[in-house]
């Protein structure tokens, strides 16, 4: 009778087998997947500065927005390390469906990478997909004057001061950058956007989170930035 300790151990080496030489073949076939494509363009390849006009126009069109700007590094014209920093704004007034008003500022963050899909990637113009990590840590206003009690039916004043809220997030990213003259570029992305964490206290839902954008709408975002390659 064959033990079963010993069938496993057999199944466990062959196994360890086939990965070893797995692995012994992924540098002649999978070196392009998982390395940087070996030329004579060196690594370090410089960095992007770049401005979202995007929330900028909504905090002039609307009652919310943001402030937003970017730093990438370029390494081998392939990957692209990034970091954006921003901050949110909103002051909206009585609210059609509740009619409560809301009102926050504070500042938020991103971190990710991007990656170039282009198979000429040494050239100005890049078509990426990535993805990022982000955060904010804001405080919010909430009041209504206009609350009518539903039992005894006089006015009551709805307020919440300085509520302490805070909400991590995941995006996936897609978008093109293309060159207009010399360093400038310009260039747009679509972001699926996911919410991990979050803690609003007694707020249930806030209206609107800092880089995030409002709760009630889709979780697709967009960003059309002017991009300065240094």
């Amino acid at each position: 009778m064959i033990h079963r300790p010993y069938i496993s151990t057999c199944i466990s080496r062959s196994v360890i087998s086939i990965f070893v030489l797995m692995l012994a073949a992924l540098p002649a076939e999978g070196q392009k997947l998982f390395k940087l494509e070996k030329d004579s363009i060196p690594l370090m390849r410089g960095f992007q500065v770049s401005f979202d006009l995007v929330g900028a126009a909504q905090m002039m069109l609307s009652d919310y927005g943001q402030y937003e700007g970017a730093l990438r590094l370029n390494l081998h014209d392939q990957w692209f390390p990034v970091f954006e920093l921003g901050i949110g704004k909103a002051n909206h007034e009585d609210d059609e469906v509740t009619d409560l008003s809301y009102k926050t500022s504070a500042p938020y963050f991103r971190v990710g990478v991007d990656f170039n899909l282009l198979k000429k990637k040494h050239q100005a113009n890049r078509l990426f997909a990535g993805f990022r990590y982000a955060y904010t840590s804001y405080k919010v206003d909430v009041w209504n004057s206009k609350f009518t009690d539903p039992v005894w039916k006089w006015p009551v004043q709805y307020e919440i001061r300085d509520a302490n809220c805070y909400q991590h997030w995941a995006e996936v990213v897609f978008g093109l950058d293309a060159q207009i003259w010399g360093p400038a570029h310009l260039g747009w992305s679509v972001r699926y956007r996911q919410r991990l964490s979050h803690n609003e206290e007694y707020l249930g839902s806030s209206w609107y989170v800092p880089g995030y954008g409002t709760q009630d709408t889709s979780n697709i975002g967009a960003t059309f930035n002017v991009i300065i390659d240094i």
